[in-house]
């Protein structure tokens, strides 16, 4: 069995994913429609909106199947996504990449497969809508036409979350983003016991930038913030700017202590930054740190007002 390889632009890939706040979400009827016309269009057994994620393929939306998730190390998706134009294994049993592939010797017994990559709006592939049957088979030239022709709308239907959910300058999370991905993690500490710590930082002279240097530096300003927020946190953690000059993250697995580590990290990567740049101003924050209990905070609102009284209290000590 060969095992998929990696995009050449991985982390950008995975960042990309995990931005459309898609992976471990509910059912929704817009991907759901897509898959049940594939499914009757082409005939097939199976068909599946499926997101690569870093060791996982997860099906957002899945038509004939039962699974909802499979290792990467055996999906066939994994190989799809490195692909242009639809990728197609007419009889898995005879491909020396697939022949002993546990999805093929045993369940679903995946004979044929085809998977046309899913591409955000910056080109990283995501997923693919695939096709799946089991029996040997090959689509023809109009039926590859017809496969493009769904994967265009399920494109369409991602790009039309990605709008609703990221913030259009820093392409981080903006509050309707954050605040999905940050109830779906919360669900996730109450129900496992996991640990978790709210972080709210607050830009520090944001409106003097725009005064003495302009909007344009502001919004330089703004998308460097973010994008070192993004590079020095991990990938597990949710990122979000609510507005303004305003952003916040959920580290999960993080208590206080924990967070004040993560913090001094992204204090020197900050430093570092300032220094290179020397645009004459210094990027400069305040933030705190407000860790989840279950007993406290029944909501994610409610972590976030404690979070924003902190930073209130804060300010007004400061001054």
């Amino acid at each position: 069995m060969q095992v998929p390889g990696k995009a050449h632009d991985e982390s950008l890939r995975i960042h990309t994913l995990r931005s459309l706040n898609l992976l471990d979400t509910p059912a929704e009827e817009r991907f759901d429609r897509l898959t049940r016309l594939a499914r009757a269009l082409f005939g097939m057994p199976v068909a599946v909106v499926s997101l690569v994620d870093v060791d996982r393929q997860w099906f957002k939306s899945c038509d004939g199947l039962a699974a909802r998730q499979t290792s990467r190390d055996v999906s066939f998706c994994g190989h799809a996504i490195l692909q242009d134009g639809v990728f197609e294994i007419p009889d898995a049993t005879l491909d020396a990449r697939f022949s002993d592939n546990p999805l093929v010797t045993g369940e679903p017994h995946v004979r044929y497969y085809a998977g046309r990559p899913l591409k955000a709006r910056n080109g990283s592939a995501v997923g693919t809508l695939c096709l799946i049957d089991h029996q040997p088979r090959r689509l023809s030239d109009e039926q590859r036409a017809q496969l493009n022709d769904l994967a265009v709308l399920a494109e369409q239907e991602i790009e039309a979350l990605q709008s609703a959910t990221v913030d259009p300058l820093t392409q981080i999370a903006n509050r309707q983003g954050f605040e999905h991905m940050a109830n779906y993690a919360l669900s996730l500490c109450r129900r496992v016991g996991t640990q978790a710590t709210l972080l709210l930082f607050d830009l520090e002279g944001f409106k003097g930038i725009n005064e003495r240097f302009g909007y344009v530096e502001g919004d330089q300003a703004l998308k460097a913030f973010a994008q070192l927020l993004r590079t020095v946190l991990r990938e597990m953690d949710n990122i979000g700017r609510l507005g303004g000059d305003q952003f916040v993250v959920l580290l999960m697995g993080a208590n206080l202590s924990e967070s004040r580590v993560a913090l001094a990290r992204f204090d020197r990567a900050l430093q570092a930054a300032n220094h290179r740049a020397a645009k004459g101003f210094e990027l400069r924050y305040s933030v705190v740190a407000c860790e989840y209990e279950m007993a406290r905070h029944s909501t994610l609102a409610a972590l976030i007002a404690q979070a924003a009284a902190d930073m209130q209290r804060h300010k007004q000590r400061r001054d």
